[in-house]
């Protein structure tokens, strides 16, 4: 048997194993995966029923800080119509060993199957005894290299001290500084160094966004964002990082679309990938569409995106799909 047997394909939160053949009486484990902080097994074992297992590597980080799991796993026929049976859906469950999910089927699988297993969320105790935190939230720059200048700043912004230019967003207005923006934004500072109408009238139409995304986009700038509102307005983020060539902003939230990819957004994601040339996002979205077999689970929403997409992004999709039925 191909060492190729053993092999699971991750992306950033999706497992995929592909068994081709496993006669009656088998036991298949897999090589280790990675996903989040560990290493990972699945193993399959056919007698009367088929057994699959989910459980993290044995290792002193699985054995001090075991993984808390919220994951679906299905079992995806790969030839024919892709039947799939999938297990209700796990919850904060900790696994530490290779007995804590263990998954009993009994419909009769043969032929080539895959076992796929999307993370949902990993979470770890806290060494203070408080509620265990998701490993996927610890990345976000909440850091300051100079905690009480930031916080000076932030206070500028919230307490509108000294503004000197009004922003008008689609529904609202926020004060800000000249020489803030200037600093983070080449842009603005063209804006505010040429005879331009910014710089007659002291103010900024950014009629494309929203007062909220407009707040959290100056949060950003200003060094005092949080976490969940990053998240709630990454898109309309990223969209403004482009337009006023934030660099950083716009590294931020292209690395964070990369972390959370599923069936419900990767779509959309593909086309702002193409839109404002994230080349790994795009390669990501690809990948879950085409090599993990997503695009037959979204049918009618691909339907939709071949309506109005980018002829040339569509184009590129087809080359993927033509790709890996060759490879097939």
């Amino acid at each position: 048997m191909s060492d190729s047997a053993y092999r699971v394909e991750t992306t950033s939160r999706l497992a995929q194993w592909r068994i081709d053949n496993l006669a009656s009486c088998t036991y298949r484990k897999s090589d280790p995966f990675k996903i989040g902080k560990w290493n990972w097994h699945l193993s399959v074992e056919k007698n009367r029923m088929l057994f699959v297992k989910l459980y993290p590597e044995i290792s002193n980080l699985t054995r001090e800080n075991p993984p808390i799991a919220s994951f679906i796993i299905r079992v995806v026929c790969s030839v024919g119509d892709r039947k799939s049976l999938a297990h209700p859906e796990i919850t904060d469950k900790q696994l530490k060993n290779n007995d804590d999910f263990v998954w009993s089927i009994e419909v009769p699988l043969t032929g080539k199957f895959i076992i796929d297993v999307e993370f949902l969320d990993l979470k770890t105790t806290s060494p203070d005894g408080g509620e265990p935190s998701s490993i996927w939230a610890e990345g976000f720059p909440q850091k300051r290299s100079n905690a009480t200048a930031l916080e000076c700043l932030g206070r500028m912004l919230t307490e509108s001290i000294h503004t000197d230019i009004i922003i008008n967003a689609s529904d609202g207005s926020i004060g800000a500084h000249r020489a803030v923006l200037a600093a983070r934004s080449p842009v603005f500072r063209s804006m505010f160094s040429h005879d331009l109408k910014e710089k007659e009238l002291s103010t900024i139409n950014i009629s494309d966004m929203s007062i909220e995304a407009c707040q959290a986009f100056l949060g950003y700038i200003y060094g005092n964002i949080e976490h969940e509102e990053f998240m709630t307005h990454r898109l309309a983020l990223l969209s403004a990082a482009d337009k006023y060539d934030i660099s950083d902003l716009k590294e931020a939230c292209h690395d964070s679309l990369l972390e959370d990819i599923d069936a419900k957004n990767v779509l959309e994601r593909l086309q702002n990938a193409s839109l404002y040339q994230l080349p790994k996002l795009k390669s990501s979205c690809m990948r879950y569409l085409v090599k993990f077999g997503k695009i037959f689970d979204i049918r009618d929403d691909f339907n939709a995106f071949l309506q109005n997409a980018d002829r040339e992004l569509i184009s590129e999709v087809f080359h993927e799909v033509l790709g890996a039925w060759k490879g097939f």
